[in-house]
């Protein structure tokens, strides 16, 4: 016998079916086909999950499969507060029983913001083990493969990471395809400003047309969202002014190495009461949420990468901007926060420890190292800088990059600007020198 909910749960699916999917922007994010896992889509808030979601189902779609035959909900929609222990069993047989051949010839399951419904890793399990079904989830965490469904879905899902747009999907939001190959000076100095504005706005992509002053409290808003939603509910915190001072001062740090226990010398010092313990439970909680990543430094052992800071990188630079002091003038610390983000679409999920940084035997640091650090070998060395014509500032990147190219046996290198263009020999090899915007767009 249906009941009121159930009532509720078919209305949003049928509104689902009759609701035109929105205009999207093409994402570079790609849901593979597995069969017998689940296509777990992971991100922030606000990074473009669920278009992540549309876009596939508009694949679907255009590929002749009815919208009967696709199952969407949001279970963040407030029409389905609060939830009932069994709303995921009650969706899908409302699902079955307004479109019962789905049964029979294949369903295509899409569940947004799924980690908010208790038990949902056992059901999922349960789904791809008895229906004929491909089942896409979505979630703001980035343990939903991990240890919080440890017992219930190991080896059952495939995870696809979603960030913020990139500076390509940034162009091709705005109406510009991202060039195939090197372009002319026309479309190169386009290409210049257009990366300046990005490392401003960001890849949010609610905030891409907006008013400056808007765009910048809409983006602190999204930190006081993940903050409150993400880490402080999720994970009962009580001390709440430490956990806001705590993020802050995570956020300002972004492209420099961070000490837990140098922020809670300062916090203490400010007359914030909270424990060391605390604070690095606090860190887990906003990487976890995919507020800001951190890379270790590249050392074989294991104790060395644990007591070296790690940097911290904010999940985007126009966020980073937006969390910054008014008077910082940090666009060298967006950029090489761009170029993480570029390195971690790349490589990043690969395995920990895929980009680190490095530090040579001089004392000079290099910002990524992309490798195995466990087996210390080495592909790719990149080091950023915005700004590399003062002849002293060249000299001390290359110097940098040199050092780490002769201690790790690379024979190649590449620093990252915004504007310039080059090649530097050294003795182990050559450093190529390419602007951000051709660094970005994968035309090195």
């Amino acid at each position: 016998m249906k009941d009121e909910f159930s009532d509720v749960i078919e209305r949003l699916i049928r509104d689902s079916r009759e609701r035109a999917l929105p205009p999207l922007t093409s994402r570079d994010v790609e849901l593979p086909h597995l069969p017998g896992k689940a296509l777990v889509v992971i991100g922030m808030r606000r990074s473009g999950k669920t278009f992540a979601l549309y876009q596939e189902m508009r694949r679907l779609l255009d590929s002749g499969v009815s919208a009967g035959r696709i199952l969407y909900l949001n279970f963040e929609d407030d029409r389905l507060q609060p939830m009932p222990p069994d709303i995921l069993d009650r969706a899908l047989e409302a699902f079955y029983r307004l479109e019962p051949s789905a049964r029979a010839v294949g369903a295509f399951i899409f569940l947004d913001e799924i980690q908010v419904v208790e038990g949902w890793a056992r059901f999922a399990r349960r789904v791809l083990d008895t229906e004929d079904a491909r089942l896409y989830l979505s979630g703001s965490s980035a343990k939903m493969l991990s240890t919080e469904v440890a017992t219930e879905f190991r080896g059952r899902g495939f995870a696809v990471e979603v960030l913020p747009f990139s500076f390509g999907e940034s162009l091709r939001h705005g109406g510009i395809e991202p060039p195939a190959e090197p372009p002319g000076a026309r479309v190169r100095s386009e290409l210049e400003a257009r990366l300046l504005r990005y490392l401003e706005v960001g890849g949010f992509p609610e905030v891409q047309n907006m008013d400056a002053r808007v765009r910048v409290q809409v983006l602190q808003d999204y930190v006081e969202l993940v903050l409150l939603r993400d880490v402080i509910e999720r994970h009962s915190i009580s001390n709440v002014h430490a956990a806001r001072a705590f993020t802050r001062a995570v956020l300002l740090a972004h492209g420099s190495r961070f000490s837990v226990n140098k922020t809670y010398n300062d916090l203490r010092s400010r007359g914030v009461e909270v424990g060391k313990d605390t604070l690095h439970a606090l860190l887990d909680h906003l990487t976890d949420a995919f507020l800001v990543f951190g890379i270790q430094a590249f050392r074989r052992s294991l104790r060395a990468r644990q007591v070296n800071p790690r940097k911290m990188y904010a999940v985007d630079p126009g966020l980073a901007f937006a969390t910054s002091h008014a008077a910082t003038a940090d666009l060298g610390a967006r950029l090489e926060t761009a170029v993480y983000l570029e390195l971690r679409r790349r490589f990043g999920r690969t395995r920990e420890g895929a980009i680190s940084y490095y530090v040579t035997s001089g004392g000079h640091e290099v910002d990524f190292v992309v490798g195995d650090v466990a087996e210390s070998r080495v592909t790719e060395l990149v080091q950023v800088c915005a700004d590399i014509s003062a002849p002293a500032t060249r000299a001390r990147e290359c110097r940098a990059l040199g050092e780490a190219m002769e201690e790790l046996g690379r024979p190649g290198a590449t620093i990252v600007t915004l504007h310039e263009e080059g090649r530097e020999p050294m003795s182990a090899g050559e450093i190529r020198i390419l602007p951000a915007w051709r660094w970005l767009l994968g035309l090195a």
